[in-house]
């Protein structure tokens, strides 16, 4: 099996996720999931769709992460290893589609307009 590529999105955070065969190894911008998110939460969800399916041994995991933070990070990391599992076998995407990990979250943060505070907040109105 060659290295499989492909990319994951949320929020400002990007995930190059590659996947290829191997003995479980995940690793995140060269370093161990476990070092890279200090949460066993994070470190749940970054690795999902592999424990959903029960091939988390077989395959190994290396991803380029830029952007956002830590918790857009680790869904972002999510949706490119679900995509990159469909690619091995696209048996698996109905188990993943079914457990929402197909799905790009496309909400980002609302722009800040001119002449307010925050993006919908307006500054107090003075009668007088």
């Amino acid at each position: 099996m060659e290295v499989i590529n492909t990319l994951g999105r949320r929020k400002a955070a990007v995930a190059r996720v590659y996947l290829s065969e191997g003995k479980g190894n995940f690793t995140i911008n060269n370093r161990e999931v476990s070092e890279f998110f200090p949460t066993e939460t994070l470190q749940y969800v970054a690795k999902q769709p592999l424990n959903l399916l029960e091939v988390a041994g077989n395959f190994d995991v290396k991803v380029n992460i830029f952007g956002g933070g830590i918790k857009g990070q680790a869904e972002a990391i999510r949706l490119g290893v679900s995509r990159a599992l469909i690619e091995v076998d696209p048996e698996h995407r109905d188990a993943l589609k079914k457990a929402g990990f197909l799905t790009r979250d496309s909400r980002v943060v609302e722009r800040k307009k001119p002449g307010q505070p925050k993006a919908r907040k307006k500054f107090q109105f003075s009668k007088r």
